[in-house]
């Protein structure tokens, strides 16, 4: 088993208030898991109406097709009108005992460990 976790914050223009900001980020969530079967949670900055960092699980069995994968829904997320795909992490956990590969965006750093284990636990419940 393969867990495939994307972690990115997004810059809402325009949002006037949090409210604004949680109509972005569920329905970007909706859309992901609608289209990706991810699991996709709001993981930090909550207080803040202008960014939003989100964490993406997604299980498979091809490291390659889950790459494709966070590919595509990298694309999805800068496709997003009104919004920016800002800090950017990637990592494919093996059996969920450690890091099987890692690929950074270029000075961004790795998703932070409880992010991970968070992350791993959706992605085995939902599995």
């Amino acid at each position: 088993m393969l867990i495939a976790i994307l972690q990115f914050e997004l810059l809402i223009h325009g949002a006037e208030s949090l409210k604004d900001k949680r109509r972005v980020v569920s329905s970007l969530k909706d859309r992901l898991h609608a289209d990706y079967q991810a699991s996709v949670a709001e993981v930090g900055l909550q207080d803040l109406k202008h960014v939003a960092r989100l964490g993406l699980a997604v299980v498979g069995s091809d490291g390659r097709y889950l790459g494709q994968v966070l590919d595509r829904i990298t694309m999805q997320i800068r496709a997003i009108p009104g919004a920016e795909l800002s800090d950017c992490s990637r990592e494919i956990i093996h059996n969920g005992e450690g890091m099987l590969a890692a690929e950074l965006l270029p000075g961004k750093d790795a998703p932070d460990a409880e992010l991970a284990q968070e992350l791993l636990r959706r992605a085995e419940e939902a599995a």
